[in-house]
């Protein structure tokens, strides 16, 4: 299988000057645990994960104060959408991270975390496991 088939094309983007309680807020609602930061004075690209957030939480900084773009990753493993999920789950197992930007001719056109990979690789056993846990 391979990264098209596992990624979400709906691709969150923010500036790098969104806080973090913004950034937080917008991927609550997108349902999603990571967002692309897209620097149009450098054009940069960075990522900003749940993580990022966290930390900057555990360390008692302000969300409000603080931004995506002094949070932001910018040393990033890209994919594409031609790479297989093990070529994915190995740059992420290697590389410490949950998320992979997509990017095909230079555009980002979608995001594969490990969620995306483990919904690929696991059969369903919801039935199984309902039926299991009613039986």
């Amino acid at each position: 299988m391979l990264v098209r088939d596992a990624m979400s094309s709906m691709v969150l983007t923010i500036g790098p000057a969104h806080t973090l309680r913004q950034a937080a807020r917008l991927m609550s609602a997108r349902k999603v645990g990571a967002a692309v930061v897209l620097d149009p004075d450098t054009c940069g690209l960075g990522i900003l994960t749940e993580r990022d957030i966290l930390n900057s939480l555990a360390t008692g900084q302000n969300p409000d104060l603080e931004t995506a773009g002094t949070h932001t990753t910018t040393e990033i493993v890209f994919a594409t959408p031609a790479w297989t999920l093990e070529d994915a789950a190995d740059a992420m197992s290697h590389g410490g991270f949950r998320h992979l930007i997509v990017m095909d001719h230079n555009e980002p056109t979608g995001i594969v975390s490990v969620r995306d990979i483990v919904r690929c690789w696991a059969p369903d056993r919801r039935a199984t496991r309902t039926a299991t846990l009613t039986g």
